[in-house]
């Protein structure tokens, strides 16, 4: 009796420091796995393919994260070629209807037509200089991305592109998005997620 309650103590405590171990990190995408952990919205045609979750073709397309978030902290692993549209919406208010009004828009699109809100950016809310000194550019890439109260920070490569206040949006769930976005509406490269995490803070 008194060995089996140590060995289950042991094994309570060793399961504690495992979660402590993780810093509170929740994987949402890591390969080709995880698209259950998110809601689809719009036309686009996610996929596992090749070691990620990859969108190729739709006009507007997200996938939602179940849950909310006010203050967090985002690492997410992508692969966009420069004319790729695409980028992480935080704090949506509106889970079905999303956009850079009721979101906040952390964009990956080097080759939007107004560049000061292209890679790096949010859109409406905060610029990057121009021409774009952090690209996305056809490589594998990392966003950190931290939401605390109106402070946002933004983070490509570990190069901060982004630290602003903004008051508008305080909580909401996360989307993932594919859309085209090449000359006139065309269809642009893939989007690839790698390795997608969130960290409540």
């Amino acid at each position: 009796m008194k060995r089996n309650f140590f060995i289950a103590t042991v094994a309570m405590t060793l399961s504690a420091c495992a979660a402590m171990g993780d810093g509170g990190w929740q994987t949402l995408i890591d390969g080709e796995r995880g698209l259950d952990n998110f809601d689809r919205v719009g036309d686009g045609n996610w996929r596992a393919e090749g070691g990620a979750v990859v969108a190729d073709q739709g006009k507007s397309a997200h996938l939602v994260s179940k849950n909310a978030y006010g203050d967090f902290e985002i690492r997410a692993e992508f692969w966009a070629a420069s004319d790729t549209n695409s980028g992480i919406f935080i704090r949506c208010n509106d889970r079905t209807a999303i956009n850079a009004k009721n979101c906040y828009e952390v964009n990956i699109w080097d080759t939007r037509p107004e560049p000061k809100y292209g890679t790096g950016a949010i859109v409406d809310v905060a610029a990057v200089p121009v021409p774009l000194q952090n690209r996305a550019d056809g490589k594998w890439n990392v966003y950190e991305i931290t939401a605390k109260g109106p402070r946002m920070t933004v983070k490509l490569n570990g190069v901060t592109t982004v630290d602003v206040e903004h008051r508008a949006l305080a909580s909401g769930p996360f989307t993932l998005q594919y859309a085209t976005g090449g000359v006139k509406g065309a269809q642009g490269s893939a989007i690839k997620w790698r390795k997608v995490q969130i960290r409540p803070i």
